[in-house]
This record gives C-alpha cells, sequence and structure tokens, in this order.
C-alpha cells in the first residue's frame, strides 16, 4: 500500500483560526494525512488532547504511524457524521475546537485503484469507505435514467446532463461501463470537439456529481454542523472547508442562522420565534488560499474556510 499523502489546505490559516488553547479537546473530523492534527498538536500540552476521524481505513492507517508515540490522539475509523454520538459515548459531551476538511484527498484522487479521478485509469469506485457497497459502478451502471440526470444537475450543477445520460444509458446497453477513462470518453463524446480542447476537465462536474451521490457527502451536513456548535465550549471554535458551492452554501447557511438571533419573516413586527445566536462569525468572507498556496497546491484553488466561534 501507498503512503496516504495529502498536503493540508490553508494549513496557517486553520491553526490561526481555530486559537488553540493548550490544555483543549479539538476533533478533526476528516484527519486525513494527518497534516492539520499535527500542527494542532504541537500546541497541546500533555492535557490536550486529538480526536481524529476518517472513513477512509488508509487514512487511519497512515495516522497510527504518524501518530504511534503522541498519547494526545486518539483515532477513530467512523464518518464524522457520527462524531457526535462517538464522542458523547466516550464522555466527550464539550470540547474546544473542531475542523472538518470536506475534500477529496491528495492521495485518493492520485491513486489510480480508488477511482475518483478522470486523469488516471481505474475500476469506477471512488468510496471512500471501501467497506461501504454503494460504489461509482453501481451509480453509473445501474441507476435509472432520471436518478442519474438528477443527481448530475443537482451536485454537478452540470448543463449538458441530458446529452452525459443518454451517452450513458447507450453505452451500457452494449456493455458495463467498467473504467474511468471509459466514463470520460462517454462524457467528451457529448460535447463539441472545440469545448473539450477549449475548457478541458469537462468531466469534472459529473465525476464531482457521482463522488458525492456515492459518499452521501451533502446528506445531513446541515444538522451535524448544528450538533457541534452544540458540543462547543463557550469561546471554542469551529472551522470548516470547502470545495464546491453546494458545501460552501450550506455551511455559509447553517452559521448564518445560527448567528442571528432572530429568524421571523421581516414583515413580522415583534419577534415570536424566540431564536438567540449561538456563534459569532469569525471571517464573513470565506478566506481563501494566498497566490504562493495556489502555486504550490494546485487543489486549494477551490477552497474555502469558515470559521465560527461559540458565545
Amino acid at each position: 500500500m501507498s503512503e496516504f499523502k495529502h498536503i493540508p489546505v490553508l494549513l496557517n490559516e486553520v491553526v490561526e483560526g481555530l486559537d488553540i488553547k493548550k490544555n483543549g479537546i479539538y476533533i478533526d473530523c476528516t484527519i486525513g494525512g494527518g497534516g492539520h492534527s499535527s500542527e494542532i498538536v504541537k500546541r497541546l500540552s500533555p492535557e490536550g488532547h486529538l480526536y481524529g476521524f476518517d472513513r477512509d481505513e488508509e487514512a487511519i492507517s497512515t495516522c497510527q504511524e504518524r501518530f504511534k508515540d503522541n498519547k494526545n490522539v486518539t483515532l477513530i475509523h467512523a464518518n464524522y457524521k457520527d462524531a457526535p454520538m462517538i464522542l458523547q459515548e466516550k464522555g466527550i459531551k464539550s470540547f474546544d475546537g473542531l475542523l472538518i476538511d470536506l475534500g477529496v484527498s491528495s492521495y485518493q484522487i492520485d491513486t489510480a485503484g480508488r477511482g475518483f479521478s478522470f486523469l488516471h485509469e481505474g475500476r469506477l469506485d471512488m468510496r471512500m469507505d471501501k467497506k461501504q457497497d454503494l460504489d461509482a459502478y453501481e451509480v453509473v451502471n445501474h441507476y435509472p435514467k432520471e436518478r442519474l440526470l438528477d443527481i448530475l444537475y443537482k451536485y454537478g450543477e452540470e448543463s449538458n446532463a441530458k446529452k452525459i445520460v443518454e451517452n450513458i444509458l447507450k453505452h451500457r446497453e452494449k456493455a458495463p461501463i467498467e473504467t474511468t477513462l471509459q466514463l470520460k470518453e462517454i462524457i467528451e463524446e457529448s460535447f463539441p470537439k472545440k469545448v473539450i480542447y477549449g475548457k478541458g476537465g469537462v468531466s469534472k462536474k459529473t465525476f464531482q456529481a457521482i463522488r458525492i451521490e456515492v459518499n452521501g457527502e451533502l446528506d445531513g451536513l446541515d444538522e451535524v454542523l448544528k450538533k457541534f456548535i452544540k458540543m462547543l465550549k463557550n469561546g471554542g471554535r469551529m472551522a470548516v472547508i470547502t470545495f464546491h458551492s453546494l458545501e460552501d452554501r450550506i455551511v455559509k447557511n447553517v452559521f448564518k442562522e445560527e448567528a442571528t438571533d432572530c429568524l421571523c419573516p421581516p414583515k413580522i413586527p415583534v419577534c415570536i420565534c424566540g431564536h438567540k445566536r449561538s456563534i459569532k462569525l469569525i471571517n464573513k468572507k470565506p478566506i481563501i488560499a494566498s497566490e504562493e498556496e495556489v502555486r504550490e497546491n494546485s487543489r486549494s484553488s477551490s477552497a474555502k474556510l469558515r470559521i465560527i466561534e461559540k458565545l
């Protein structure tokens, strides 16, 4: 097995934004290769602790080696959406800070066998947790037309979804679509040649849509953010990194709602909802990568960081 490598995005901004307390309890919901966590742990005293979650066994295995001599770290192989329940089972009812990096790791993209990328030949897979049943092969070869269209429109915001789905259906009638490059060719057939060569990466939106479907990336994101906010200690901070507009919209809306005192419609003269803000926004506009970081790591170009503090 190759080493799980991932360049942590917006590393300095995350560490600074979390305002780490040396005796605090911190949660890294998507620990990946441990890049962000390593910097958090450096700032903890022996009384501090970090709980790292990841649904990818290879990420957990890498971090077990990386943190093997560090008693400040507990690693948990689980989807971060189950973290509130798991933490409470461990007696952790509140914490000082939390990070969610919603990106796909460089390792997952660059490992052909994981089937995430249209740049590498590999079986259609895209599972972050390889123990789950649903994979990209199942979506591409067995989902009905209307469901495929819905996924491409909703999760990929792909305006050419109808033509792409028609071509997928046509090809899979003859034989199953097995690999990433087969799917890429089928997607490219759906566009005029001048668009493919002029725009590049016309497969990106479809691959994104299928990946989101396979891993249920948007399912319950708003609910779990609210649970985490309730568990944050007063003065504690949460940092969330998103990589596409759908995720960012959910995070932005949850943070905006939780940072607002009254949610009544504007026409109602007196508040009847009783909602009280529980957080403040540390940055009203998302923090993005510097030009220098984008030069060093092009995948950081779409990253957006939002940070809040519990009141």
